[in-house]
């Protein structure tokens, strides 16, 4: 039996002293694990969006169907409280379907990210009502001595520039 003991009493088992040297540092040219460099990588993505918050963007039509997502618009996502903007009927209408909202809403992300929903209204035109007619197109202004394409090119600039300077816009 005493044949078997190691020097230092341990039964052969040679535990590491606590003054011992650590073990050499990795290259930071060698293989890394992924984990340790991801939180460097998505750190700056991170700082202006939470993972959250983008998948609830992305999503945002799958999530609350097709006619709402037309109708109403997330802006951000901020402590729990998403901020929606959307038209005065809507918004109204919303507010006292928040509950089924933020449970369609949380079911549809996996987990539970929104708990409060704030609306602002921001007079979203109403689905199905008519675009704003385009801006008329100003009238070309020649510039002498240049032909072709360019020349067309800087005509059709020229007009623009004369025309805003008519409306007195910037």
């Amino acid at each position: 039996m005493a044949g078997s003991m190691g020097k230092d009493g341990s039964g052969g088992k040679r535990t590491a002293r606590p003054d011992a040297q650590p073990a050499p540092a990795r290259s930071p040219y060698g293989p890394r694990m992924l984990g340790a460099l991801l939180p460097a990588i998505t750190r700056p993505a991170f700082k202006t969006r939470s993972p959250a918050a983008t998948q609830l963007m992305t999503d945002w039509p799958s999530l609350v169907g097709p006619s709402l997502a037309a109708r109403i618009h997330p802006k951000r996502l901020s402590g729990g409280t998403l901020f929606l903007s959307a038209s005065g009927p809507t918004a109204l209408e919303l507010q006292h379907q928040a509950a089924q909202l933020i449970a369609r809403i949380n079911i549809g992300l996996g987990r539970q990210v929104v708990e409060r929903l704030r609306f602002t209204q921001d007079g979203l035109p109403a689905p199905g009502a008519p675009d704003a007619p385009p801006a008329p197109i100003p009238a070309p202004v020649p510039v002498p001595g240049v032909e072709g394409a360019l020349g067309e090119a800087l005509a059709r600039l020229g007009g623009r520039i004369a025309a805003r300077g008519r409306s007195g816009g910037a």
